[in-house]
């Protein structure tokens, strides 16, 4: 099959194309995004699972290593994101149908107190990207909250986010309470105040140093 369409809808998730509708990048403004192109892909045929890890999967990688290396920021990983996600609505059905197979399931929150949501939004939106079921439960997450929901879906991996120093002292309840109920469940924290020697003296199993890292630990444990 010819791979024209897999090769621009990768360009579109690189560099934040969402739709035709979208004015960004501006060298590609007019032009058809990630959104009619992963329709018309599978209108056409192609394989969900060859858009997913092709196109989305390995141009998310891309995106990441860029940002990793300081060669792209915030705004244009969220651009891809977003762009990224716009194709993904159209993968759900077949994620239903199990046409598509997911890596695991992703539970992930801001920790209680703190209602910064940028980063954990971006790691979200990356994390489905990779393949995964993500189940975002939104800022300010009560430790019960996440108890809850990890009852409902006890295979899944959990992340806490937290941007501030008064609140990353409240991650340690938080994962004391999972371990309780849940001991072999795997816990990964991140956000700018926190370290790998914080993650390690918590208790938690991995820390991301940005979303990209949080997504390579991911995959690590679904290989």
């Amino acid at each position: 099959m010819n791979t024209q369409l897999i090769e621009q809808i990768f360009t579109c998730v690189e560099f934040g194309k969402i739709n035709e509708a979208s004015p960004y990048p501006a060298t590609m403004k007019g032009q058809p995004g990630s959104d009619e192109l992963t329709k018309l892909a599978l209108e056409q045929g192609y394989d969900p699972n060859v858009i997913l890890y092709d196109a989305l999967i390995a141009s998310m990688n891309k995106v990441g290593q860029k940002f990793s290396e300081n060669k792209i920021f915030v705004p244009q990983m969220l651009l891809s994101a977003k762009s990224m996600s716009a194709a993904m609505a159209h993968l759900k059905p077949y994620f239903s149908s199990g046409a598509v197979k997911r890596k695991g399931t992703f539970i992930v929150g801001t920790v209680f107190g703190d209602l910064h949501d940028i980063g954990k939004n971006l790691l979200s939106m990356m994390v489905e990207g990779a393949g995964w079921e993500v189940v975002d439960l939104g800022v300010d997450v009560k430790t019960e909250k996440f108890i809850e929901t990890l009852k409902l879906y006890p295979d899944a991996v959990v992340g806490i986010s937290a941007l501030l120093t008064t609140t990353m002292v409240n991650i340690p309840q938080v994962i004391t309470a999972i371990r309780e109920v849940s001991p072999a469940t795997k816990v990964i924290v991140g956000g700018a105040p926190l370290s790998a020697d914080f993650a390690k003296s918590v208790g938690a199993d991995g820390y991301g140093r940005d979303p990209q890292e949080g997504v390579q630990w991911l995959d690590k444990l679904a290989s």
